[in-house]
């Protein structure tokens, strides 16, 4: 049996994020993946201005010519309907998922680690700070961290259940050739491609990640539209689909129990509007290994929950913003109200990108939004907040 101060399950963006914290702490962390790295992984791959920062404060990397492409140009469409085009905007950046984990996992380890990737966890028993991994090998721990993503067994462990069904979203996604794009190429964002969802093409120089995603509950056929919009796209079929699912904004109240903490999608840390889970992945990461050390150190890693909750209050605060929004780009009786004004206000497709690069919160967005509706529509969308 090996002992462990910090025990984190899932070593993505969040994982990686954690255990490097945790080692600028000092502390023992195990870093535990079922998968071998480098893994495929399901994601647009869009890393926003916020997520950038976030990048270089945890694991002082730069944005790198090659992993890193920067689009400064976005174009917005609403079914047959087009929403216009916005250029030379803040910069965002297409990474691909297996270049950009292969080398955060790498610097996790590179920071003092221990690797347990390829590994699977049977077994979860809080009540005795143990976990035990196939080949019947037990690792105990003072805290334990789940960034093992939407379906967490960490969150199961905990609840029961690792999402609320009514709640999560589903995502469909292909690699459909490259379209050799430059610094000018456009990425563009099909609003209710799904149902209460949204559709992206990102151009990147290997690949043009394609997909769709929206609440599961309302959209019984995700493959049919994926395929409505593959020849919206005039994309052939026959690539690859891979799909899984989304904690659409669906933050959790409670991210975890008393030592035992949720970060990134494992804790719902995903925007509801702009599906941006990278940069609240390596943010709370960072947030739960910063907590679990000061338990630690206080001699009381069961107050580490506490810590935690009240450390991430910010990023669940924006999430319930972004539910607020939310029926107004997605709802059908209000998506025309939506729709007029994205596609007369340069401000609002700013303030979108704003939102994107980390320029602006929430709290802007929504007075800006607001300020434009009808008394009507704004009574409609207070209805429908609080019901979706």
């Amino acid at each position: 049996m090996q002992d462990f101060d910090i025990i984190i399950i899932g070593a993505g963006p969040a994982g990686a994020a954690a255990a490097v914290t945790a080692r600028k702490k000092g502390l023992s962390v195990a870093l535990i993946d079922k998968a071998a790295f480098p893994r495929a992984k399901l994601c647009g791959g869009l890393v926003t201005g916020r997520c950038a920062g976030h990048l270089k404060e945890v694991f002082d990397l730069d944005l790198i010519p090659g992993l890193f492409e920067p689009r400064r140009n976005f174009e917005f469409h609403l079914g047959e309907q087009d929403l216009g085009r916005l250029d030379d905007v803040p910069p965002v950046y297409l990474t691909m998922r297996w270049d950009f984990d292969r080398l955060l996992h790498a610097r996790a380890l590179r920071a003092g680690a221990q690797d347990f990737s390829g590994r699977r966890v049977e077994t979860i028993d809080p009540g005795n700070d143990s976990i035990t991994l196939d080949g019947d090998e037990t690792l105990r721990y003072r805290v334990l961290i789940g960034a093992d993503g939407v379906q967490s067994i960490v969150a199961k462990s905990l609840f029961g259940r690792a999402f609320d069904p009514e709640k999560v979203g589903f995502a469909l996604e292909i690699e459909a050739p490259s379209e050799t794009p430059d610094d000018s190429t456009p990425l563009r964002i099909d609003f209710a491609a799904a149902e209460w969802g949204y559709g992206w093409s990102f151009p990147k120089s290997r690949a043009t990640t394609v997909g769709l995603g929206g609440l599961h509950t309302h959209n019984s056929d995700m493959a049919a539209h994926l395929s409505a919009y593959r020849q919206k796209l005039d994309l052939p079929e026959g690539k690859t689909v891979k799909g899984h699912f989304l904690p659409f904004g669906e933050a959790k109240k409670r991210p975890g129990r008393g030592n035992v903490l949720l970060a990134g999608d494992a804790a719902g840390f995903v925007d509801p509007l702009t599906g941006e889970g990278i940069g609240y992945a390596i943010q709370s990461g960072a947030m739960a290994a910063e907590t679990g050390a000061r338990a630690i150190r206080e001699g009381r890693p069961i107050l580490a929950e506490s810590y935690y909750r009240a450390a991430t209050r910010p990023i669940r605060a924006d999430i319930a913003q972004a539910r607020m929004l939310r029926p107004l780009m997605f709802s059908r009786r209000l998506q025309p109200f939506f729709a007029r004004s994205f596609a007369a206000s340069r401000s609002l497709k700013r303030a979108y990108m704003d939102l994107l690069a980390g320029d602006i919160g929430y709290p802007v967005v929504l007075m800006r939004v607001l300020g434009r509706l009808p008394a009507v529509a704004l009574r409609h969308l207070r209805a429908r907040s609080g019901q979706v």
